[in-house]
């Protein structure tokens, strides 16, 4: 049977599969089906709306994310269509977030792409679960009878041992730049998760083999594969050989140009474990590296209600440790290794002072010179099977909707803006940016990593470059650069 893979983009709590992130999906489906074909919907939607005819752009426009990540099959999708027995559609987005240079398809733009293909419909990934690219709503509904399956692989961890190695041959499929998530468990380490999280459903909690991490790792190097983020997990810390598994990449691995990890829980930064395994962190990963705390809220009413994982005293000491640490400047211009926060509302209990407890707790680190790399304020999405679902619904996101926009502005003006000014003051060179998309005459780009800063440069440059830039100024939660000659 001729299998071809449709990656329609994925963003859940536990892993980042958007451009130019390369998630777990793709890789062990390709191993599993003998790496077959790989497209993208870039690819799809260029040949809907192009005849896989790349647009060209003019100086006044914006560059279109939506056919920019195209494979290496992208002048042949309609022949590969033509010839495929079955298509495998990994879709879903459940921490829905702002992406720079893609677009993850919703499930009524996949109906619209794949309507009138005579191949088998398969549909995998996080949206079986449930799928909303926008935050503060429920999952996208849609007749799910436009697919002939519906379909969880459930593979095991020793399936993906070998799934994951031979599926690394994708590679061979995509011409630009992709960030390489790893995956370290599956599920959720605690006893009972937060309120509103996806992960807990998927799976119960299971640790993969540091050994299978390092094999899988070594075989995407082979293909050229220099960036990589161990992603795919509830908390990386959680995992016992945490340490291990970065000394063994860095070793197999000596030309890597990124070492990131993803998801903590401040719980896992605190005591002597956890300040051992942040110093390791420092020393064995690349600098610009981020540590996203799952705050969602500095409220105790909120976080007793949600079930959510450290009060606001364990956040703020998880930020504590990571600037003693991690707070010194690397090679590339970035700090070593800092706290990323998210601020979720619309959580269950929540009320018109809940955001003065962030606001507190937030104004302290200010005041105290701690660092926060990034605060990603959202609002809940809310799948089936979650304790949120079954306990609140949107209840809470109904009632205090008309705050969201004043609260998301305080955190932005009175804590982003001065952060930003002490991570990228005026003058600071920061090295290795990629040129992703031009909006007119502006240039936008960033580091390869975990929550790298975006880029504006006041000109056209090359596309798909690395350049070094200097600070001239700052917006809200990206800066103002030049291109930098640096000796």
């Amino acid at each position: 049977m001729n299998t071809t893979i449709l990656d329609c983009y994925t963003d859940e709590p536990s892993g980042l599969g958007v451009p130019p992130y390369l998630g777990t999906y793709p890789r062990y489906l390709a191993g599993y089906y003998g790496n077959p074909t790989y497209l993208t919907v870039d690819d799809l939607r260029l040949w809907r709306k192009y005849d896989s005819s790349i647009p060209k752009t003019r100086p006044s426009q914006k560059t279109d994310i939506g056919v920019y990540n195209l494979t290496k099959n992208y002048r042949r999708v309609k022949e590969i269509l033509d010839n495929t027995d079955q298509l495998v559609i990994i879709a879903g987005v459940h921490t829905p977030g702002k992406y720079l240079s893609a677009s993850p398809a919703t499930l009524q733009e996949i109906s619209r792409l794949v309507d009138g293909l005579k191949c088998r419909k398969i549909l995998t990934g996080p949206a079986i679960y449930g799928t909303s690219v926008q935050g503060g709503q429920f999952y996208e509904r849609i007749d799910m009878s436009i697919f002939d399956d519906v379909k969880d692989f459930k593979f095991t961890y020793e399936d993906i041992k070998e799934y994951a190695v031979r599926g690394a041959a994708i590679l061979e499929q995509i011409p630009d730049l992709r960030m390489l998530e790893l995956e370290t468990s599956k599920g959720c380490s605690r006893k009972i998760g937060c309120s509103f999280c996806t992960e807990p459903i998927k799976s119960k909690f299971i640790l993969r083999k540091k050994e299978d991490i390092l094999e899988e790792a070594k075989a995407l190097y082979k293909r050229g594969a220099v960036h990589f983020r161990l992603g795919k997990q509830s908390s990386y810390p959680a995992h016992p050989d945490a340490i291990d598994i970065l000394k063994d990449i860095r070793k197999a691995c000596p030309k890597l140009q990124t070492l990131h990890i993803d998801n903590v829980e401040p719980a896992h930064i605190l005591g002597k474990r956890g300040e051992k395994i942040t110093k390791a962190i420092v020393q064995y990963c690349t600098p610009g590296n981020v540590a996203a705390l799952g705050a969602e809220t500095f409220d105790p009413a909120v976080y007793e209600s949600n079930t959510l994982n450290a009060t606001a005293e364990e956040t703020y000491e998880a930020v504590r440790i990571l600037n003693k640490y991690g707070a010194e400047r690397g090679s590339n211009g970035m700090p070593k290794y800092l706290a990323g926060i998210n601020i979720l509302f619309g959580l269950k209990d929540e009320t018109k002072e809940t955001n003065e407890h962030n606001m507190e707790w937030l104004t302290r680190m200010v005041k105290e010179n701690l660092l926060v790399r990034r605060i990603n304020v959202r609002q809940v999405n809310i799948f089936e099977g979650t304790p949120l679902f079954m306990t609140a619904g949107n209840k809470f996101l109904k009632k205090n909707k008309k705050y969201y926009w004043k609260w998301r502005d305080d955190i932005r003006q009175k804590i982003d803006v001065p952060m930003l000014q002490k991570i990228a003051p005026d003058g600071q060179v920061f090295r290795n940016i990629w040129t992703e998309i031009y909006d007119g005459k502006t240039t936008f780009g960033r580091q390869l990593g975990t929550y790298p800063l975006i880029v504006g440069i006041k000109q056209r440059l090359p596309l798909k470059r690395y350049i070094d830039v200097k600070v001239t100024g700052r917006m809200k939660r990206s800066i103002v650069a030049e291109p930098a000659k640096v000796l």
